[in-house]
């Protein structure tokens, strides 16, 4: 018996190993799709894109990077985008419409009071109001601050007035000057608002008599009306807990921006971010009241950090109870 032939196969026999060979194949078929279950059936469907966009809704896009920052890997943070729609929309927004309305205000208490003068006139005598050292900490702090704010200003709406107006190419100078600015005086800000917190703390505990300086408006409304004040009246002592409270937080949420990843993740970041934004954008608005009475608002306001005398009609006005306890203690008299 011959194990291999040379004859070829009849073509009479082709026929047949294709119907064979076919049901075989068939036959394989049906068994595989017979170990399939709807689920797994389902699992090989091609994904949905509106589904999968779904499905990672509140979760971050990730790869795999080889090197070792690993949050290089991150391609999509759906938490970015509410975090950017946030600053771009309501931040800057009621910001912007917060320091409109502040310098509307003041521009209009400014033409309805007019400057607040001191009603029995210059006496030529004058008293101590600060000290060097109070005056120091208080520039130090008003110094950095403005040039902060600018600068912070600047990254909320300096593409959309100041872009427009200087160029592109005096923009990106100014901006970048701004940006190291605005880091390195940090550090003298926050000394300010702590040396200033040391000195005067003791000062701006609010008590009764701020109660009756409220309900009398400061003095500010009406002429003539000087309710009684120690050494800060009750509007000063707002202004001095804004700095102090306001500086903590901004400082806090500066350095988490500056020194990014330390003791914190993304989220943190950017949470950071709005907080330092809403904080900066307040702390403005506030401090451009306080330098508009302490300027040209009220006669004799600025000399108290200017050479830190002031005249002595104007202290009793403004600050009655101080010049009593101040006169008490050197030994003086009227």
């Amino acid at each position: 018996m011959r194990l291999f032939s040379n004859k070829r196969t009849p073509l009479a026999a082709w026929p047949v190993i294709m119907r064979v060979s076919c049901l075989a194949l068939a036959f394989g078929l049906m068994l595989g799709f017979a170990g399939m279950t709807p689920a797994s059936a389902q699992q090989a469907a091609p994904a949905d894109e509106s589904a999968l966009l779904q499905q990672l809704k509140g979760a971050p896009v990730a790869g795999r990077v080889s090197i070792p920052d690993a949050k290089s890997g991150v391609l999509i943070q759906p938490q970015g985008r509410e975090w950017r729609e946030t600053l771009e929309g309501p931040v800057k927004s009621a910001g912007g419409w917060l320091l409109v309305i502040t310098v509307v205000g003041l521009a209009a208490f400014m033409a309805i009071r007019g400057r607040i003068k001191i009603d029995s006139g210059p006496s030529g005598r004058t008293i101590e109001r600060f000290s060097g050292i109070e005056r120091f900490a208080h520039w130090l702090t008003a110094i950095c601050f403005i040039i902060l704010g600018l600068s912070g200003l600047n990254l909320s709406f300096g593409k959309t007035l100041l872009l427009p107006a200087i160029g592109p190419e005096a923009f990106t100078g100014l901006s970048s000057f701004g940006k190291l600015a605005h880091n390195f005086l940090s550090f003298p800000f926050v000394l300010g608002v702590l040396l200033m917190a040391v000195l005067w703390i003791r000062h701006n505990i609010f008590n009764a008599i701020d109660m009756e300086w409220f309900r009398q408006g400061g003095g500010l409304l009406q002429k003539g009306v000087h309710p009684p004040a120690g050494k800060f009246n009750g509007g000063q002592k707002i202004i001095f807990w804004s700095v102090v409270i306001g500086g903590i937080v901004l400082a806090v949420s500066g350095y988490i921006l500056m020194f990014p990843f330390y003791g914190t993740d993304i989220a943190g970041m950017q949470l950071a971010q709005i907080v330092h934004a809403v904080a900066g954008i307040v702390m403005v608005a506030i401090i451009l009241a306080h330098i508009y009475i302490g300027s040209v608002g009220m006669e004799g306001a600025f000399d108290a950090m200017g050479s830190g005398q002031v005249d002595m009609n104007w202290a009793k006005e403004h600050h009655s109870l101080w010049v009593k306890e101040t006169q008490a203690r050197v030994g003086g008299d009227d």
